[in-house]
């Protein structure tokens, strides 16, 4: 079964990698908007995606100029956020999205991108949308579900993108 999983895995980075790019680009673009100017990078995930925020703050090589997101109304103009939710319809998710969208904040988004017509979700809402491709199990389990879920190991997959070319535009622009 890990091996099956693996190789699922494997694949999913790859269809990341391939179709996120321009994304990831866009996303990191914005974010450093807030580290080159007087802001920060706030960041908020919701369940399992608090993976991203302890990465970004905790990890062994955390993200400059970021920090939880934990007040709102602390946000300034200068400031830029990242969401991060399993899918792109989650309600907590969605709430704040429009919140920082009334406020006129410029942030970015990492979810698997659910399609439901007519309903506000992070991929209309986001300046920035980086889809984790991540919306069901990637291995049949043996009732006929699928299981094997890695929707916070495509996040941080995401996020270690963002992260990889925020420090390159950093550099540029110093």
């Amino acid at each position: 079964m890990l091996k099956m999983f693996t190789t699922q895995l494997s694949g999913l980075f790859n269809r990341i990698f391939d179709k996120e790019e321009l994304s990831i680009e866009d996303g990191a673009r914005l974010l450093a908007q807030a580290a080159v100017g007087e802001g920060k990078i706030y960041i908020k995930g919701f369940k399992e995606m608090g993976a991203v925020e302890m990465e970004a703050i905790h990890g062994a090589e955390p993200l400059a100029h970021a920090d939880l997101l934990m007040d709102e109304s602390s946000l300034t103009d200068a400031d830029r956020v990242l969401i991060v939710s399993r899918f792109s319809t989650d309600e907590e998710a969605v709430e704040l999205a429009k919140r920082l969208s009334e406020k006129g904040l410029p942030f970015a988004a990492i979810s698997g991108a659910v399609k439901e017509p007519g309903k506000e979700d992070l991929v209309s809402l986001s300046d920035a949308h980086l889809d984790t491709k991540v919306l069901k199990g990637l291995l049949p389990g043996e009732d006929g579900e699928r299981v094997g879920m890695p929707t916070s190991m495509a996040a941080l997959y995401l996020y270690f993108g963002l992260k990889f070319t925020i420090e390159e535009i950093l550099e540029e622009y110093e």
